[in-house]
């Protein structure tokens, strides 16, 4: 677009300053025609005169006047049918795709007027090379750009590949380092549970020490095993989708979620809605609505509720958690989604969670060609919608 706008202004630039030599230059030639006219007008006797002799080309006329304006000889073609006005004595005029300039004739000796000398040209000539510096311009503007837009494209893919290559790599190390420290977690959480097992001969100290061993083991096997998963996301997924219906996927959590939501005291209901058939991958959407569940029941106090509702919007099918939990600050609404951030930093002791479980739901969502947005209100609760397109063929 920015290539596009400068194409333009560069054409407007170059058609202006090619229409205004032409038009300058059609000027020139009229006032020297009408120089030459003025000679050929004399008084004889008394009476107005002409001389004949030929003074136009093609495509230009001359028109001799009296001093009352009434028009006396012609030369040429094409003329003029303005009304002459004595009083203006000196005047250029365009019109009718012609362009005339009229002078006053005065007598060399005694300065008395004796008429007056319209110059006309067609413009016809002027008008058929601006409409083809129009379609060269235009065509010139439109076959750069297309060009350009190959020639940048190409460049972009090219340098990009630099960049995809890293991140690829990035990808592979992020998978591939999450893979191993699964097992010296695994030992870690093995050994301090067998700890624990067996407080006999142990301080009070070292239980607790273990105990804190052991959850930080948990929490970093959690961590270890969002980041593998979050690294194996991949736009190739996308070819192998199957139809899924997410009602039953809904309804599964719904119970799933129920015996947790009741111990924290809090009221979790759904309103579910047909069709709500997708293509897609069962399982990872399964993750982003449990993803989405735990999320609302981790910031939800005793005694709130948290609704699951479905809703088809046009060809889209609609799906929301809400809650009545603490809400999410204005400012901190863009950053949700983002790796590794929290709402509530100040109780990252007291609730768990790594900050990856809302990464994972929006890149799992974009794989299956949908959005996901979060609407909240500090202290009264948030509303994380997901929108994906319906699958028409339902089984």
């Amino acid at each position: 677009m920015v290539l596009a706008g400068i194409m333009i202004v560069f054409a407007i630039a170059i058609r202006t300053t090619f229409a205004y030599t032409l038009h300058h230059q059609v000027s020139q030639r009229l006032q020297n025609l009408v120089k030459a006219g003025s000679l050929e007008l004399e008084i004889e006797d008394g009476r107005l005169e002409i001389d004949q002799e030929d003074l136009v080309r093609d495509f230009q006329s001359l028109q001799w006047y009296d001093p009352a304006g009434q028009l006396v000889g012609t030369q040429g073609q094409p003329v003029s049918n303005l009304p002459l006005d004595p009083q203006q004595l000196v005047r250029l005029q365009t019109h009718a795709n012609l362009q005339s300039i009229t002078v006053p004739v005065k007598d060399s000796n005694t300065g008395q007027l004796i008429g007056f000398v319209r110059a006309n040209e067609s413009l016809e000539a002027v008008n058929q090379t601006l409409k083809q510096l129009d379609w060269g311009l235009g065509g010139g503007a439109i076959l750069a750009i297309v060009l350009s837009g190959i020639g940048g494209t190409w460049l972009t893919l090219k340098a990009m590949r630099p960049i995809e290559q890293s991140m690829r790599q990035l990808q592979q190390f992020t998978a591939d380092a999450s893979h191993e420290l699964r097992s010296p977690l695994t030992a870690i959480k093995t050994n301090a549970t067998v700890a624990q097992k067996y407080p006999e001969g142990m301080r009070p100290t070292d239980a607790e020490k273990f105990h804190a061993i052991l959850s930080a083991a948990d929490q970093m096997t959690a961590l270890t095993a969002s980041l593998l998963q979050l690294a194996r996301l991949d736009p190739s997924l996308e070819q192998h989708q199957t139809p899924t219906n997410l009602l039953h996927t809904l309804e599964e959590l719904s119970q799933h979620y129920q015996h947790q939501a009741q111990a924290q005291g809090i009221t979790l209901t759904t309103q579910l809605a047909e069709p709500t058939w997708v293509l897609g991958h069962e399982d990872q959407l399964r993750q982003v609505f449990a993803n989405l569940l735990d999320n609302a029941l981790r910031y939800t106090p005793d005694g709130g509720t948290v609704t699951i509702r479905s809703t088809r919007v046009g060809p889209s099918i609609l799906i929301q958690v809400q809650d009545t939990g603490i809400g999410i600050k204005a400012e901190h609404r863009e950053k949700i989604f983002d790796r590794f951030w929290q709402a509530d930093t100040s109780r990252s002791y007291q609730i768990e969670g790594c900050g990856l479980g809302l990464a994972i739901a929006r890149r799992i969502v974009q794989l299956h060609q949908g959005n996901i947005a979060v609407d909240s209100e500090w202290t009264q609760g948030s509303c994380l919608s997901v929108q994906l397109p319906l699958y028409e063929h339902s089984p």
